[in-house]
């Protein structure tokens, strides 16, 4: 049987999808903050910007920024709820080391 988890809780899981939203958008401006700095770094370069090489840039460098740091967000929202305590070590358990 799992366990009850702090997101199970309706306050505590507010509050936690919150501070996601809140991280989430602050990491959106941070990550065309990274579109600037590239395209920025292309125009002191001297390289030639078509206009689909500055909307493939863009999107690249932008999505690839949102998803680590979204990938990254759900782990430290989910370690820092108690959601991963709420697994069971089935292995752990049939090794002997049962809590």
């Amino acid at each position: 049987m799992s366990r009850k988890s702090a997101l199970d809780d309706p306050e505590i899981a507010a509050t936690a999808w919150n501070r996601f939203r809140r991280l989430m958008k602050w990491m959106a401006f941070w990550g065309l903050v990274c579109v600037a700095l590239v395209l920025g770094y292309f125009h002191w370069t001297g390289t030639p910007m078509p206009i689909h090489m500055i909307i493939a840039t863009s999107a690249g460098v932008w999505c690839t920024f949102m998803l680590g740091t979204g990938l990254m967000s759900l782990a430290f929202l989910s370690s820092g709820t108690g959601h991963d305590e709420q697994i069971e070590d089935f292995l752990k358990k049939e090794a002997g080391y049962d809590d």
